[in-house]
């Protein structure tokens, strides 16, 4: 294992992708001779190349349908959308083409990585903020996997890239100097598989992105309480891991889900739904779901952090239900 941040685990499993298959290929705003504006792809277009690590032009429609296109005729793209924001400028190449393209046309491959910078945090107001992963969650044919350690962000950026299908990769903006432990050498991580980050036998906490990590701050402050948590990282959203979901609802008999974006219409509101379907005999209290209140990012620091949900937010809810 190597103790390296989230971002250094990205570049790496692009890096291992990139020396593996020829047929790769980076490219977006600023990903080749800047190194990305968060720095995560610095030092790719020296090793490989700029046939390999491509510079474009700022027209992120145009970024995708060419990579859509490359992905069709055998090429295994991987494109860079700076912020998720920005991803609603490419919604019909990658809802109406890349989703849809395996079944109109016989099984075609399209082997497309959409990586993306989502969530708050930074304070870079509400169009730079978002995390809009459920959008994609709900478009048949589209995987969308949104990592919360360095290890996940490594070993599922090789799967996803690795994969036939179109994939949306969500980056948690907030998460990107996290360090954590890191597998030498070609570790790929299954795609559709949660993590139990932490067991637990009162209450499930069902988490993405930088939840998780508050999800688990949240356990550790509640162990003092009595009150043991687990914590489910979903890892995948879609498609999402129920039975693990289900088995740990089954034991703990109570379930909260916790995620970064707008509650309303969000992935809590899915995973709640399977959860009473799937378990509703286990159950002692209601499904409880945690996420931003239904409004743009505000700008203002102070606004920012009471607006992403924190380890004490999610504790209170945690408390109400045991």
């Amino acid at each position: 294992m190597n103790e390296i941040s989230y971002s250094k685990a990205i570049n790496a499993a692009l890096r291992e992708e990139l020396a593996r298959d020829e047929r790769v290929v980076v490219l977006g705003e600023d990903v080749a001779l800047a190194g990305g504006t968060f720095g995560i792809t610095r030092g790719l277009l020296n090793d490989f190349g700029p046939k390999r690590v491509i510079d474009t032009p700022i027209a992120e429609n145009s970024i995708v349908g060419l990579a859509v296109g490359a992905a069709m005729t055998g090429m295994r793209p991987v494109v860079e959308i700076m912020f998720m924001d920005f991803i609603t400028l490419c919604m019909d190449q990658i809802v109406n083409q890349a989703a849809k393209s395996h079944y109109m046309f016989g099984g075609l491959a399209v082997p497309l990585v959409v990586r993306t910078l989502a969530g708050a945090g930074l304070t870079a107001g509400p169009q730079h903020s978002q995390s809009l992963e459920a959008w994609f969650a709900h478009v048949p044919g589209l995987k969308v996997i949104a990592p919360a350690t360095p290890r996940d962000a490594k070993g599922l950026l090789k799967a996803a890239i690795r994969d036939n299908g179109p994939v949306v990769f969500v980056e948690n903006k907030a998460l990107l100097r996290s360090r954590g432990p890191v597998p030498e050498g070609d570790v790929p991580i299954p795609i559709g598989h949660a993590d139990v980050r932490r067991e637990g036998q009162d209450v499930t906490v069902v988490a993405t992105g930088q939840m998780v990590h508050k999800a688990l701050k949240s356990a550790e402050l509640l162990a003092g309480e009595g009150i043991s948590v687990e914590v489910i990282d979903l890892r995948t959203i879609s498609p999402w891991d129920q039975s693990t979901v289900i088995e740990s609802v089954q034991k703990t008999k109570r379930a909260v889900i916790a995620h970064e974006a707008v509650g309303p219409f969000g992935t809590g509101a899915e995973v709640a739904a399977v959860i009473a379907d799937e378990a509703f005999d286990y159950l002692d209290a209601p499904v409880k779901r945690i996420g931003a209140p239904f409004a743009p990012v505000p700008y203002s620091p102070v606004l920012e952090k009471a607006y992403v949900p924190g380890e004490e937010q999610i504790a209170r809810v945690i408390r109400g239900l045991v």
